[in-house]
């Protein structure tokens, strides 16, 4: 494999092998790596019209079974698609609704333990081993008052851009909308039309890769989803028995972190067990940390296994680099997105390189369906 054309054969036959092999492979690999780049290039200068379409993606794939069963019972494919969108937003604006509902009831109590926990703090600093006196706290509360009022104009233009993002997430909520309609109504027509562009020698293996990659995440949104209600659900509940205030906004919170692996529910329930230490000291904390602990075991060994294929699962690592990659181009929505594209492409590069993509495609199928894998001692007393 040369290089590239060569002015001067014998320069070529001076250089050894592995020069030329590792020259070949460095000036393609730059070339690929400057189509990444430019394709993310555009992706984040697009990034208003990418992000709704992978959200309603990402909808179409939860949401799509269901219209699919609609319509092999007979419904017309409208009808289910409607019926489908508005049972979604009828049950999501309700829990929306009562999520806020809790909240606004639930934020006076918790402002009074915090207000409580604060005076506890200043008495414990003033009486305690640190013996700070009541000059040094007055002067550090007054530096951070300073502090705020000489960023005033720092703040009042994040409020006005603030104003500008709502209006992105409005139009960005509109198109997602709009979208998730006809990829519901008509997704694979429009695949199908999208794929003619491709040359005709490899059309139908695209087309198998790209069917192969969204039949994965349909499995890795569903499990997702199940994952993620079944955290909520039990932290919620434990919050709630222990009568810790916000349960179930907090709840809310898991089920949505629940949504990027690994790190989200982290994230959640380190805010659970914080409001839980607030609200009723460190003993309810130290009980909070452990039912968390308890419902990530349970999600981790019994749930995942039993509602996530192997065709579906990927490295940790690999979630751990996709996650911080997408945080890192385009924060909490990179994150969320990063990991289904990594599902989808996974799939869909497998059957796209696979001798026979067929096969690859339908043997993914096949292990997308529910397992739980045999430990190895298992096996030794199977045979």
């Amino acid at each position: 494999m040369s290089a590239g054309p060569s002015l001067d054969p014998l320069a070529d036959e001076s250089v050894t092998p592995l020069v030329r092999k590792t020259a070949a492979w460095a000036w393609r690999l730059l070339i690929i790596l400057a189509a990444v780049v430019a394709l993310g290039w555009l992706i984040l200068r697009l990034e208003i019209l990418f992000v709704p379409v992978a959200l309603a993606t990402i909808v179409a794939a939860l949401l799509m079974p269901v219209v699919d069963f609609l319509d092999r019972r007979g419904a017309p494919r409208s009808g289910a698609v409607a019926l489908v969108l508005l049972s979604g937003f009828a049950v999501f604006g309700g829990l929306l609704a009562f999520v806020i509902t809790q909240f606004i009831e639930g934020v006076p109590a918790l402002a009074g333990q915090v207000s409580t926990s604060i005076e506890g703090v200043g008495a414990w600093l003033t009486d305690g081993p640190l013996k700070v006196s009541e000059q040094q706290i007055n002067q550090f509360r007054d530096s951070a008052l300073e502090a705020l009022r000489d960023n005033q104009e720092r703040l009042t233009s994040g409020a006005v851009s603030t104003a500008a993002t709502v209006t992105e997430i409005v139009t960005g909520a509109l198109l997602m909308l709009f979208t998730l309609i006809f990829l519901l109504y008509g997704g694979r027509n429009i695949f199908t039309f999208v794929t003619g562009v491709v040359p005709t020698g490899v059309r139908a293996r695209v087309r198998n890769a790209g069917r192969a990659g969204f039949h994965t995440l349909i499995g890795y949104v569903r499990a997702t989803f199940l994952v993620a209600a079944v955290d909520a659900t039990g932290i919620g509940l434990g919050l709630a028995i222990m009568g810790v205030p916000l349960a179930l906004p907090l709840a809310s919170l898991v089920f949505m972190g629940a949504f990027v692996p690994l790190v989200g529910a982290v994230v959640t329930g380190f805010l659970a067990v914080i409001v839980a230490l607030i609200a009723k000291g460190w003993i309810y904390a130290l009980i909070t940390l452990g039912l968390i602990i308890a419902v990530q075991q349970l999600e981790g060994h019994v749930l995942q296994p039993l509602v996530m294929g192997r065709a579906v699962s990927i490295h940790p690592l690999a979630i751990v680099l996709a996650i911080a990659g997408g945080a890192v181009l385009a924060g909490i929505v990179g994150a969320m997105l990063a990991v289904p594209v990594l599902a989808f492409l996974n799939s869909a590069v497998r059957v796209l390189l696979a001798d026979d993509p067929v096969a690859e495609e339908e043997a993914q199928e096949a292990d997308d369906a529910p397992v739980i894998e045999a430990e190895p001692d298992d096996v030794e007393q199977l045979e």
